[in-house]
């Protein structure tokens, strides 16, 4: 049965419309959030296939608890929470080894951002993709959505310490491949 989209929907039909498991909603929803959700994806991926990997299965994730969304809150907010709580539980399932705590850490950080502000936001997402998994998990989570290390610490299973370690050698990391200008490859 082919169901028209509605030439106008608010959010609160279009909701009730996923909750009920209308194609069409689910399509539209899909649709509109695409882009800014592959754009999350892909700060905390390797490549393009891991963030659809992660794209698809936060839809997936977004799909099957719609009926919990609170209507009046903003629908982008929760759809990214889930996008980025994916992007963790993949990080989480493909990690092969952790960081060593590093108390010295917090020496070793650097304030310049001449090269990063030459730099394209393309370029800035090259350069993020070849940061080791957990580099790129804590310096997205802290640099981009705003955790605290101990936040950062707790989503992770890791130390506060390992974070602070973790974002400064992804900075320094950063610094390196967007000052050399081999973010073009491995």
């Amino acid at each position: 049965m082919h169901i028209a989209l509605p030439a106008e929907y608010n959010e609160r039909d279009l909701i009730k419309a996923c909750v009920r498991k209308e194609r069409w909603a689910q399509k539209a929803l899909y649709e509109e959030f695409y882009s800014s959700m592959l754009g999350v994806c892909l700060r905390y991926s390797n490549n393009q296939d891991d963030a659809l990997d992660i794209l698809h299965e936060g839809f997936i994730k977004v799909f099957g608890n719609i009926r919990k969304y609170q209507t009046g809150t903003s629908l982008s907010a929760w759809i990214r929470r889930i996008m980025v709580n994916t992007a963790i539980d993949y990080y989480r399932k493909n990690i092969r080894r952790r960081t060593e705590d590093i108390e010295q850490a917090h020496s070793l950080s650097t304030d310049e951002a001449d090269a990063i502000s030459r730099c394209s936001e393309k370029e800035i997402l090259a350069a993020i993709q070849q940061l080791t998994p957990a580099y790129r998990t804590v310096f997205n989570l802290y640099v981009v959505e705003g955790y605290s290390h101990k936040e950062v610490g707790d989503l992770l299973n890791i130390s506060e310490s390992t974070s602070r370690s973790n974002l400064v050698k992804a900075r320094i990391k950063l610094k390196e491949i967007l000052t050399s200008g081999s973010n073009h490859g491995g």
